[in-house]
């Protein structure tokens, strides 16, 4: 019997068919906010290669320590600023919830050889 895994980025689809087929590299997230979700997803997960992956070479840390004890609870997009197919950068402003609290920010976010990449992020009030 196969156990269905729902995705975390709040799609509403099977984590397979959603964000996991970036996070195994079956293909690259269309858009800003696409990306977005698929590094959310990364962090429920603990997957810290895939951030490290999709995370711009001019910010990106030379490792990342997750916190295997923080519980995500919920993603929610509250904007988008370009981010398309048409575009070279864009922006997603989002709420991650958490057990005890939530994350406010808004992403910046670039194209790396065709690719969007997370440049940096603002927290937000």
């Amino acid at each position: 019997m196969t156990t269905r895994s729902w995705c975390p980025c709040g799609l509403g689809g099977e984590y397979e068919g959603c964000c996991g087929r970036y996070h195994r590299g079956a293909g690259a997230a269309p858009t800003a906010e696409a990306l977005m979700r698929s590094r959310y997803t990364a962090f429920v997960r603990g997957d810290a290669g895939y951030l490290l992956r999709t995370w711009h070479p001019r910010t990106r840390p030379v490792r990342l320590d997750l916190d295997p004890g923080l519980p995500w609870t919920g993603l929610e997009v509250l904007g988008t600023t370009d981010g398309s197919a048409f575009h070279t950068t864009g922006t997603v402003t989002f709420r991650a919830s958490y057990r005890g609290g939530s994350l406010h920010e808004r992403s910046r976010f670039e194209r790396v050889d065709g690719a969007w990449a997370y440049v940096d992020g603002d927290v937000l009030d």
